[in-house]
Order: structure tokens, then C-alpha cells, then sequence
């Protein structure tokens, strides 16, 4: 393995992948690029009408490589920090080292930047020179481009997109500043050692990138841009930790999960600024033809969102907040196909309108509603948080969804059910089927969460919510005791991905463990082995939860023939193909980790633990798990568990935990007091005896 001093979250080669598509990616919540590439993305900004609309490419100033024409017996380096959230190129020549780094600033959110450092190593005084490769042009094919006048020494560029998402719609503008990049630089023959730094700003309008561009250079001057991005990364880092002590090859990727999935997220200091969701390749990714043009879709709702919930809620609330703005276009979704209520598209962009190229999939992957109120309801479990539900629309986009499904089933007489008919599952190798067991599933979840919200709200709960969902069919075949797929599924049919297993989890459907254990068995030999990343990972929580460990490691090691090398980069299918840094594989590893390994289940009462690691895995320690308020750190081994609340919030108060073992031993869990047990299955919850 190419990784030096077995730091599992530094990622170095001597040498490039051959395949451009795996290079690492360097991003923020609002830019994202790959290295070396000569275009860069930029949050929300997508051109195109409807099905065309992807994200629109970017010029980038900063995709240069640098070379040393004629040095001899150079050596090269290409490193992936995850620690800094940083990559760097390396030239190690005879008398003097040359290393480019490449970042997105996490705090300044709109500026990314690039140094080149020159450092000689012996005493001579001859000038060392270097060359900067550079495809950059100021031209777009999705943006009309006009220079303006230069500012503090940068060029500047400004323009819209060329075609709206929907007719009459908003073109969104991009301002660029950047530092121009000269084609060589040169060590003067009296300089030990000089840094040349290269800006580039993007943003929504001139003021904002004028004002990042000189927030960057007044930084640069003082020699703190770097270590201001550093600081903030690794804050970010420091409060989503996750160490484990097990395998290298699981640490490494447990690290390069942490480190693309947390680059996708806004930082924890612009509550003000919108999110614009997360698409399965992430911001650096999403051209048209690419990684699905950049469009969000059930993978960041039920994939991705969880780790993001447990590990950083602010987070997690901008990714609900992107799903309520688009709102109205759901709505218009649902009415075009004649319900009521609101139908979230299988692909979104900018506007909540249906985006997929591909009708049927738009048409018949409903199961998407339901999967964006389960991170709604996952969420409300976890924080208690009412204010998004009563004042930011979140009730709002909880009815529309109750009245979607309610519109969406059809009454049987023959089986005095409730039927939704002609769907795809989330296995897509079939279409048009009757009452998909996933999709009605997590229809009934919908309904049951919109009852339970209103209750809490005061609001009346409409008769047929739950009459609903009582009597929504969910196919089951009481011979073999198992969940068909479908109406009419035969035991043996070629499945893409997982499907029937997700009823387990993250749905939580209520079931024995023979038909949990049975659903696995069913479904694992027949799953498509050259599908999607995501599929072996929850196969692994399947047998974890059964205390199959040995069965739940073969699962999860399926999933690193989707790792690449060097750099950790995840491919939506072994044979390569598919979307390239795939954040839903990623999204599906860590919960192995951290609901599989932890036995972690957020449920309406509790959020309950049952832990159990493979073999190899001996200690699993999460430094900020958050839960009603409370930052927990939690460490699990195989013989204790050990709990303490490290941060509680003031406003709204934190409720006072306690944790339950299933054997009724009680423990408080008050601030910066460490409490430890045996470990064993139970339960943290809001604690009865004391009220904030």
C-alpha cells in the first residue's frame, strides 16, 4: 500500500491514477473541484432546462501542476491530508524541494486557494525556477462570461448561467476573482526559501467575492491563510471523530470517508447561508454526462444524512432546510401526476422539479418521499427540535407528504388493504410492480411519523393517516416467512441492490429475528455482486444486528473493491463505472460503523446501542455523538462501555440523559462525569428524574 508511517489518514503516492475521474477531491460547502482538473462547481449553480440541467462548469484558475523542466533525478510525491484538508505535490530534486498544496478554505467558504513553495537545500546561489501547466481559459460552455475591471491585482469575471432550470426561473450569477498565474517562478539565487500564494473567489455576487478575495490576501499577508483553513477543518473534524482500532485498510477508509463526506457539509458558523443538498459524486463533480449532473437524490437522505445527523445536527438541519425550499416544486411534482400532497423527485437540482432524464425513474421511484420525511423524522428523535417544524415549514412538508401517500394508495376489496400500485423499488432492475415492500414500508412510517408530529404540535391528526397505515399492504409470505419484493416476486430473481433488507434497517419495520435473519438469506445470493457500493453495507448491519459477525465482515469487505488507490476514492460499482466519488457508498460504510458496529437505533423513546464488532475490530471511540442537546463521547470495546456528556447546550436546554441497560440498571449521564458499564444492550433517553 502506497500510505507512509501508517498514518491512516495520510494518503501519498509517487505516482497519479491513470484514470483522471480518481483524483482527490478538494471542496467546501459552496466549491468543489478535482485537482489538477480546469473546472471547478460551485453550490446550486446549474445550468440547463429540466432534464438537461447539471451543474454548470466553472473555469478554474487553480487546476495548475507544476514541473521542472531539465531537473535531473527528481522525485515526486501527490498527498492527501485528511487531517488538514489539504492535497500536495511534492518535486524533490538535487539542492532544493518544490511543493505545490491545494485546498477549499472551510471558513472562508467562497475562496479556494493555491501555494507553491520553493525551498532550496544546499548553498548554491544560482536562481531555481519551475513551471506552472495551466488549461485555464475564462470561458464557460454553461455560463455567459464578461470581464470586469481588475481588483487588489486579481482578474475578474462575472456572468449567468446560459439556460434555466424551468422556464422563466432564475439564472443563477457567478462573480470570479482570481490571482493571475504566471507561467514560471523563479527562487532568486540570494533566497533560501519563497511561497507564492494563488487565490480564486466565486460567488453569488461581486460584493461577496471582492469581500473573500481580500479577507484571503489580508490572511496570506500575515501567513495565516493556510493555517486559518487548517483550523477550521480541523475543528470540523474534531467534533464529527470517529477512531477505531482495527485494520488498517478499515481505518484508511474509515478516514477518507470522513474526510470527503464532512467536505460536503456547510460550515457550523452560516446558519444564514442556504444548502443546496448533496448529489452522490459531491460538489467537485456533476458536469453534464457526469456523476448524475450533479442532482440529488435519495442517497443523501437515506445514505448519507444519517452519519451527518449523529455526528454534526447543524449540518443535518440545512440538509432539511434544502428539502423544505423545495417544497413548492414537489408540490407541482405530485399535481402534474395527478395526487395531492407533494411528491419529492427522484433527481433534484435547483428548484424541486422532477430532473431525471430518464421518465420512468421520476414516474415510478416514489419510494424518495418517504425516504426524505424518514430523515425528518430521524431527525425531530434525535434533536426534539420544534422550532423547524413550527416556524421553519417543516409541518408544512410533513402534511404534504401524508396527504402524497394517502392519494397515492387505492383500496382493496379482495384484501381489504391498501395497495400502491405500479412502482420501481430501489431494486431498479424492475418496474411497473404492485405494492413494492420498501415503498409501502416507508410510506407507513410517513404516515405514522405525520400523526405522532401532530399530536406533539396540537394540530388534529386526520382520521386517514392512520387508518392508512394500519392497512397498507406490506407483502409478506407466511410459508417461508419472508418479505417478497413485490407482489408476485419469486424467491431466486436477480436483485440490483439492497431493496428488502432495508426494511430492518434503517426502516426498523417491525419483525422476529427468523424473518430479519431470512430476508438476509433470501435477498444476499441473489443481490447483483457488480451493483452498487452501498448494497454490502447494509447486509453488514443486517448480520451485526444478528450477532453474525463473521457473516457481517464478509459483507463489509465486499465493499473495498469500490476503494481506489491511492487517494481512497469510492466508485459506485467494482468495475469503475457509475458515479466517481461515491458519497452514498461512503454514506453506507460509516453506518456500518457507527449504527452497525454501535448497535446505535434512533427510535421515538431512546436512542438505543447493542454493540458488536467483527473480529480484528477490538475498540471504537466517537468523540461528539450528538443526542437532545448533548454532545456525547462514547467508547465501546468488546468488555466496557464508557459514556460522558461533554457539551450541553444552553439554548434550547439540553435534556438530562440517563442511560438503561436492558437488564434495568440505570446510570445518569451528567455533564463532565464519566460513567462506564459492562458492555451490553440498552438505551440512552431523556432522563425522568430531572428536567433541565
Amino acid at each position: 500500500m502506497a500510505d507512509g508511517e501508517g498514518d491512516p489518514g495520510v494518503f501519498t503516492a509517487t505516482a497519479l491514477p491513470g484514470d483522471p475521474r480518481l483524483l482527490p477531491t478538494v471542496t467546501n460547502a459552496f466549491l468543489g473541484t478535482r485537482v489538477f482538473r480546469d473546472i471547478l462547481h460551485a453550490a446550486g449553480v446549474y445550468s440547463g432546462a429540466a432534464v438537461d440541467t447539471h451543474r454548470a462548469d466553472v473555469p478554474s484558475p487553480l487546476g495548475l501542476r507544476m514541473a521542472a523542466p531539465g531537473a535531473r533525478s527528481s522525485a515526486q510525491s501527490f498527498t492527501l491530508n485528511t487531517w488538514t484538508g489539504t492535497f500536495s505535490h511534492t518535486i524533490q530534486s538535487p539542492g532544493y524541494t518544490a511543493t505545490q498544496q491545494l485546498y477549499a478554505h472551510h471558513s472562508l467558504v467562497h475562496l479556494m486557494a493555491s501555494s507553491v513553495t520553493i525551498r532550496r537545500l544546499d548553498g548554491s546561489t544560482h536562481p531555481i525556477t519551475v513551471q506552472l501547466q495551466s488549461l485555464f481559459v475564462p470561458q464557460s460552455q454553461d455560463l455567459h462570461l464578461s470581464p470586469g475591471p481588475d481588483f487588489q491585482g486579481a482578474h475578474y469575471i462575472y456572468g449567468q448561467t446560459l439556460v434555466p432550470e424551468v422556464e422563466g426561473g432564475p439564472r443563477p450569477t457567478v462573480h470570479m476573482l482570481w490571482t493571475p498565474i504566471p507561467q514560471w517562478l523563479t527562487l532568486g539565487g540570494e533566497e533560501r526559501e519563497r511561497c507564492w500564494q494563488f487565490l480564486t473567489a466565486v460567488a453569488g455576487s461581486e460584493e461577496e467575492a471582492k469581500r473573500s478575495y481580500s479577507a484571503g490576501l489580508s490572511l496570506a499577508a500575515a501567513g495565516s491563510l493556510h493555517r486559518s483553513h487548517v483550523r477550521a477543518w480541523a475543528a470540523l473534524r474534531r467534533g464529527c471523530s470517529v477512531e477505531l482500532d482495527g485494520p488498517l485498510a478499515l481505518r484508511q477508509a474509515l478516514h477518507g470517508c470522513l474526510y470527503y463526506l464532512l467536505s460536503a457539509l456547510p460550515p457550523r458558523d452560516s446558519p444564514g447561508v442556504p444548502f443546496h443538498g448533496i448529489s452522490p459524486g459531491g460538489l467537485s463533480n456533476g458536469t453534464r454526462g457526469e456523476d448524475y449532473w450533479g442532482h440529488v437524490f435519495w442517497d443523501q437522505d437515506t445514505w448519507m444524512f444519517p452519519n451527518i445527523l449523529l455526528l454534526h445536527p447543524g449540518a443535518a438541519r440545512a440538509i432539511l432546510h434544502y428539502r423544505i425550499r423545495t417544497l413548492e416544486g414537489a408540490r407541482r411534482n405530485a399535481h402534474e401526476q395527478g395526487y395531492e400532497g407533494a411528491k419529492f423527485p427522484w433527481e433534484s437540482a435547483a428548484t424541486g422539479r422532477e430532473v431525471c432524464p430518464e421518465e420512468i425513474y421520476g414516474a415510478q421511484e416514489i419510494h424518495i418521499t418517504g425516504d426524505v420525511l424518514m430523515a425528518f423524522e430521524q431527525y425531530y428523535c434525535t434533536t426534539q427540535d420544534l422550532k423547524l417544524f413550527q416556524e421553519d415549514g417543516g409541518w408544512e412538508l410533513v402534511e404534504a407528504v401524508a396527504r402524497y401517500w394517502c392519494s397515492r394508495m387505492v383500496w382493496s376489496e379482495e384484501e381489504q388493504l391498501y395497495h400502491i400500485r405500479g412502482v420501481m423499488p430501489p431494486d431498479e432492475y424492475h418496474s411497473q410492480v404492485d405494492n413494492s415492500a420498501y415503498t409501502n414500508a416507508v410510506a407507513r412510517r410517513s404516515l405514522n411519523f405525520a400523526a405522532v408530529l401532530a399530536r406533539d404540535l396540537l394540530l388534529p391528526v386526520p382520521e386517514e393517516w392512520e387508518d392508512r397505515a394500519r392497512k397498507i399492504k406490506v407483502p409478506f409470505d407466511e410459508e417461508r416467512k419472508y418479505h417478497p419484493e413485490y407482489d408476485g416476486y419469486s424467491p431466486g430473481e436477480p436483485v440490483k441492490q439492497a431493496d428488502v433488507v432495508l426494511l430492518g434497517f434503517p426502516l426498523m419495520h417491525p419483525m422476529s429475528a427468523e424473518v430479519r435473519r431470512n430476508d438476509l438469506e433470501m435477498y444476499e445470493p441473489v443481490t447483483d455482486p457488480v451493483g452498487p457500493a452501498m448494497t454490502w453495507s447494509m447486509f453488514a448491519v443486517g448480520w451485526l444486528e444478528l450477532k453474525e459477525l463473521q457473516r457481517a465482515w464478509s459483507q463489509l469487505e465486499k465493499c473495498f473493491s469500490n476503494i481506489t488507490e491511492p487517494f481512497k476514492v469510492w466508485v459506485e460499482n467494482p468495475d469503475g463505472s457509475g458515479a466517481v466519488n461515491f458519497l452514498t457508498g461512503m454514506g453506507g460504510f460509516l453506518q456500518v460503523i457507527l449504527f452497525g458496529f454501535t448497535g446505535f437505533r434512533i427510535t421515538r423513546s431512546g436512542l438505543l446501542f447493542d454493540p458488536a464488532f467483527p473480529e480484528g475490530i477490538t475498540k471504537l471511540k466517537l468523540s461528539s455523538i450528538s443526542y437532545l442537546g448533548n454532545s456525547l463521547e462514547v467508547t465501546i470495546s468488546r468488555e466496557e462501555i464508557r459514556m460522558e456528556v461533554t457539551e450541553a447546550s444552553w439554548e434550547p436546554p439540553a435534556s438530562p440523559l440517563e442511560a438503561v441497560l436492558e437488564s434495568g440498571q440505570r446510570f445518569p449521564l451528567g455533564q463532565g462525569q464519566s460513567i462506564s458499564f459492562p458492555t451490553a444492550p440498552g438505551w440512552i433517553q431523556r432522563s425522568p428524574s430531572r428536567t433541565p
